[in-house]
């Protein structure tokens, strides 16, 4: 049993629905960052002694443990178990949660943290559209459950007044944001190459533009230009006890010091940063304020403003190289991405200490907080 430290953390550029990553099969695309984290450690496969991987649409080229069918795709190591979990957009984070908790009891010494999506394959209601199965019957009790993460996003819009304007400044600014990190090569350090080398999603917009675009739902606030992109992509992250990591002459680069998630409400589906966000500042007796740098993810737009005004967060700590209308948004992926993307920046901007949340399906919320070692 050791101490859980983050040594090495990486992740794929982020490909558009039917970009660079549509021939890529989802475990060939996973591989790419599950091998990244191992050969940038320089240490041999069949020393990692378990991965826990995200992934949403668990069918298909997904189905089977991909986390697994990954690990196996290169042909280098059978040893290391895997387990693949769903908890909907928050998967990938997830998983780094549930490795700390793997390692500190001895369950691994090394071991692996990831996540993938390949939506352009695998749409989000592949695993719900299955002959007349449905998730949801008759006597399903939350009659005021919202039917679909859009009419979610919307409600939370009327919820804090959010307008159409509010949510257009933020696509913008996300686009921006992304731009500028990659003409200033912020991302190069985190990426692994793969058929693609660099984002897909950026777009060269302006808020004349997004104003002049049609609304996803009849009298919403919300566009394609504000909300997430459909992606393909992978992140991994690996961890190992730190006694083991110093002996080895590896330097232990970060930890996750407190985590949890919550079920929020089913009528707004989608407000899970502020719910976890706020439960995790109780049980850590942490403020707003501790945190240096926070990545919110962007599902939509309201999500990222219900978060930032409940908790009055500077524009110049909250996703600060832009988020998911950006970005992109593999959904398994994501939350390891954003682990992967937070270590860099602080280690970039020498900063101490991040937050990451995000609403999840299902009405999940996550948020995790992550402290450099120096």
């Amino acid at each position: 049993m050791g101490l859980p430290v983050i040594v090495e953390a990486v992740r794929t550029p982020t490909g558009r629905r039917g970009g660079g990553h549509a021939s890529v099969t989802a475990p060939h695309l996973l591989a790419a960052a599950q091998f990244g984290v191992v050969e940038r450690a320089g240490i041999d496969p069949g020393e990692v002694d378990q991965l826990i991987g995200g992934c949403v649409t668990q069918a298909g080229m997904q189905a089977f443990n991909v986390t697994r069918m990954g690990w196996l795709s290169r042909g280098e190591d059978y040893t290391a178990a895997a387990t693949t979990i769903d908890c909907q957009c928050g998967s990938g984070l997830q998983a780094n949660n549930l490795m700390t908790g793997l390692i500190a009891t001895g369950g691994a010494r090394i071991g692996i943290a990831c996540g993938v999506e390949h939506m352009t394959g695998l749409p989000l209601r592949t695993a719900i559209d299955v002959g007349e199965t449905r998730p949801r019957g008759d006597d399903w009790p939350w009659d005021r459950e919202a039917p679909s993460q859009f009419v979610g996003a919307e409600r939370i819009a009327e919820l804090r007044g959010i307008t159409r304007a509010d949510a257009d400044e933020v696509g913008v600014r996300s686009q921006q944001r992304a731009a500028e990190a990659w003409a200033a090569g912020r991302f190069d350090a985190e990426i692994v190459p793969t058929t693609i080398t660099r984002d897909e999603g950026l777009r060269d917009t302006s808020l004349e533009a997004l104003a002049g675009l049609r609304t996803i739902i009849e009298g919403g606030i919300h566009t394609a230009g504000t909300a997430s992109q459909i992606s393909d992509g992978a992140a991994a992250v690996l961890w190992m006890d730190e006694d083991l990591a110093r002996e080895r002459g590896l330097t232990p680069r970060a930890r996750i010091t407190h985590h949890t998630m919550v079920g929020t409400d089913p009528y707004y589906y989608l407000d899970g940063p502020v719910e976890a966000t706020t439960k995790l500042l109780a049980q850590s007796g942490h403020s707003i304020g501790d945190f240096d740098l926070i990545e919110c993810n962007e599902a939509f737009a309201s999500v990222l403003l219900s978060f930032q005004r409940t908790f009055d967060v500077d524009w110049d700590r909250l996703n600060v190289n832009g988020g998911a209308i950006a970005l992109g948004h593999p959904v398994g992926a994501t939350g390891a991405r954003l682990v992967v993307s937070l270590l860099h920046e602080l280690e970039r901007r020498d900063l101490e200490r991040g937050l990451i949340t995000l609403c999840q399906g299902g009405s999940l919320g996550i948020a995790t907080v992550i402290e450099r070692i120096r």
